[in-house]
């Protein structure tokens, strides 16, 4: 990628990627803000701003990209404010600019699977049904899948579609903007793994009273 050495790093669309991000996380917490009961937990409200972002990363920016990647179309050869986006992020990563079709199943499968799960998730959160948890759990190891599946395959042969010549490259675009997905999930997962082994231990605690 020696012709990208001459390139600006950070850009008009650098910013207005990041501005975008930014917003998305702002309307996340105002609708958490507006949607929750006042009485909902820190973590409550926490999960809730996290699984709508996740919701609208899923659907405007992962769906922009499989409309772009799919029926001979490309990042690359397209046009407009989300083709520069991830024209942008295939400087660090090729794949997304060349329509892998590795990358293009995989975000397939989030868009169309774990996109409406979210909203799935978010009826719940604003019901407050305990069966969250659940569907928290499918949906984090899902997205875990998701990143290993990534990156995995590119890791085994050396890493040819990485670029991680510069610090926006490697640790924003790379690192940052792929972390979250395993930090959260992770933590999620813990979390809900807590409340349902608590769940069936108490149901098992009154099973073994009435025996």
């Amino acid at each position: 990628m020696s012709d990208q050495q001459d390139t600006q790093i950070f850009n008009a669309t650098s910013a207005l990627s990041f501005a975008s991000f930014l917003a998305m996380v702002f309307f996340s917490k105002a609708a958490s803000n507006a949607l929750l009961p006042r009485s909902a937990s820190w973590k409550d409200r926490l999960i809730f701003v996290w699984v709508a972002f996740d919701a609208i990363i899923h659907f405007a920016v992962e769906g922009s990209f499989v409309y772009l990647s799919t029926f001979g179309r490309s990042a690359n050869t397209s046009s407009g404010a989300f083709a520069e986006m991830w024209k942008e992020y295939a400087r660090a990563d090729a794949r997304w600019g060349i329509s892998d079709p590795v990358v293009v199943a995989l975000e397939i499968m989030t868009v169309l699977g774990l996109g409406p799960l979210c909203c799935h998730i978010l009826r719940l959160l604003l019901k407050n049904d305990p069966a969250r948890h659940f569907w928290i759990v499918v949906l984090c190891t899902a997205e875990l899948y998701g990143v290993f599946m990534t990156f995995c395959p590119e890791w085994l042969m050396g890493n040819p579609n990485l670029d991680t010549s510069n610090a926006l490259y490697l640790w924003v675009y790379l690192v940052y903007m792929n972390m979250i997905w395993v930090v959260a999930p992770l933590w999620l997962i813990v979390d809900s793994y807590g409340h349902i082994a608590r769940s069936l231990r108490q149901v098992e605690a009154v099973k073994a009273k009435k025996n």
